[in-house]
This record gives C-alpha cells, sequence and structure tokens, in this order.
C-alpha cells in the first residue's frame, strides 16, 4: 500500500515574503468526500489534474492513493460533485536535501501559509529553514479538507 509520510508547519510570513522562489502553481482543490477515516480529492494545476484518496492519519503517515485524471473530467467534477473546495498557490523550495511544498491560500483562507515535507520514515532527520515556525502535523484543523469547511477566516 502506497504511503505519504508529511509533516507540516506553519510558515513566518515577513521571511517567507523576502526569500526568493521560483513561480508557484495554482491549484483548484475539491473533495467529493471527507471523513475522519478517509478523503476523496481532485485537484486541478495548469493542464495536469489528479484523484487522490487519502486514508486516516496515524502520526504522520497515512495511505495515499494518486491517479492522474483527464482535465476536462477533473473540472467537471469539481464544478458537479465537490462538496467543498479551496485553492492555494504552491512553491517548491529545496532547502538542504530536501523538497519543501509551500502552500500560500487564497480565497476563505487568505493569510494562511503551511510548509510540508514529505519524508522516507517518521524519524527521519532533517533541518528546519529560518522560514518556518512551528509544526502543526497533528493539528486537524490544517489538513487541507478541513480548511473546506472551517476555514481559517473564521478562526479569529
Amino acid at each position: 500500500m502506497p504511503l505519504e509520510i508529511e509533516r507540516k508547519y506553519l510558515v513566518d510570513h515577513q521571511k517567507w515574503n523576502s526569500l526568493e522562489k521560483p513561480a508557484g502553481k495554482r491549484y483548484r482543490q475539491g473533495y467529493l468526500s471527507t471523513d475522519e477515516n478517509k478523503t476523496i480529492r481532485i485537484r486541478t494545476t495548469g493542464a495536469e489534474a489528479y484523484l487522490t484518496i487519502k486514508g486516516k492519519s496515524k502520526g504522520a503517515t497515512r495511505s495515499e492513493f494518486e491517479y492522474e485524471i483527464p482535465l476536462a473530467e477533473a473540472t467537471q467534477m469539481l464544478d458537479t460533485l465537490s462538496e467543498s473546495e479551496l485553492s492555494k498557490t504552491r512553491y517548491e523550495i529545496h532547502y538542504m536535501g530536501k523538497l519543501w511544498e509551500v502552500d500560500v491560500f487564497h480565497d476563505a483562507n487568505a493569510g494562511l501559509i503551511v510548509a510540508e515535507i514529505e519524508l522516507d520514515n517518521e524519524d527521519e532527520k532533517f533541518e528546519l529553514p529560518d522560514w518556518i515556525l512551528q509544526e502543526v502535523t497533528d493539528d486537524a484543523k490544517y489538513y487541507n479538507s478541513n480548511l473546506t469547511s472551517n476555514p481559517f477566516s473564521k478562526w479569529k
């Protein structure tokens, strides 16, 4: 079974804004199903689209199945079947031999920036960039699926 081992962190806005970074990719992401045991997601970015099924998180690990699908079909699913959705711009940052994916959220989640790092195992050692603030891996409110029903703008 394919596994995703991922840790999430909040990002310091000031340091992030001053950082030189590559162009980001805009994502449209919608959910066909969200519950505590699984999420089924459709994501589009540019000319690419994916169907992703994720299992329940256990620590930083969960099962993940991802398949590329036709963009037109993904757009149709987002428009007609999605229960909820969000948009974000993702930046890929290489730091100390690791890939960090930094999501800058839009719309109802504007103001939230979350960095993710995928690991080979939960105990893997790595260095944190100076723009990282705090880990939020175990805080479910930062799961993208939960941000669609309880967006960042409503937390205050």
